[in-house]
């Protein structure tokens, strides 16, 4: 019987970026299925995420992010620009969020159409955006070529997120509600009701995985 994982995943997230590689392997590898759930930001469900951190916090997470992406030899770069809004000084987050609005609106159209151009969608998208090749991801046709080479169209998804706003932004509360089950953080992938939180977590799903075949 093949196997179905969750995966409760933020644009914003370097973790969530580094993850889809390895959730393409396993896909090749074992044949399982892997739904992408997108959710909004931790900085953005809670605005105070960052400013009520111990301080080591942040440096601590912008040297790892770097390592690991060097560990998993994945082209890493910080967006330019950050899907959120956010004062880089205060740390303090915009409310009004279209970079992000925009990305989880077709995030979860992509969900909606599962199998495996939904999986490329986010791939496709998070490349753009964290592998340092492509400055300004959000204007011009970055976009959109990421979407066709996904196999979408942007102007119809577009079209789609504007005439089903409510529709989406449920999907998305669903998604962040059944996410709350099991941990708060990305990327957290979840297979028969067990939680593995984190891209770091990859080898124990593996594990989970491989046991479940023999």
């Amino acid at each position: 019987m093949q196997q179905n994982v969750d995966v409760y995943w933020s644009f914003r997230s370097p973790y969530s970026y580094l993850a889809v590689p390895q959730l393409r392997q396993l896909k090749d590898d074992l044949g399982v299925a892997v739904t992408i759930r997108p959710v909004y930001p931790l900085a953005v469900r809670d605005v105070s995420f960052f400013t009520n951190r111990r301080p080591q916090t942040l440096p601590y997470m912008m040297l790892d992010m770097v390592r690991e992406a060097a560990r998993l030899n994945a082209p890493f770069r910080w967006p330019m620009p950050d899907p959120i809004v956010q004062d880089t000084d205060t740390l303090d987050v915009a409310k009004e969020q279209p970079r992000i609005d925009r990305l989880m609106r077709l995030g979860a159209i992509a969900q909606n159409e599962k199998g495996a151009a939904a999986f490329s969608f986010f791939e496709e998208v998070s490349a753009i955006i964290w592998n340092g090749q492509t400055d300004n991801w959000h204007e011009g046709d970055h976009l959109a070529e990421a979407a066709a080479r996904a196999g979408f169209d942007l102007a119809a998804m577009e079209k789609t997120a504007a005439e089903e706003d409510a529709m989406l932004q449920k999907l998305i509360e669903e998604n962040e509600a059944e996410q709350q089950k099991y941990h708060w953080g990305v990327p957290l992938m979840v297979l028969n009701g067990e939680g593995f939180f984190g891209q770091d977590r990859m080898p124990a799903l593996r594990w989970r995985l491989e046991t479940l075949k023999n």
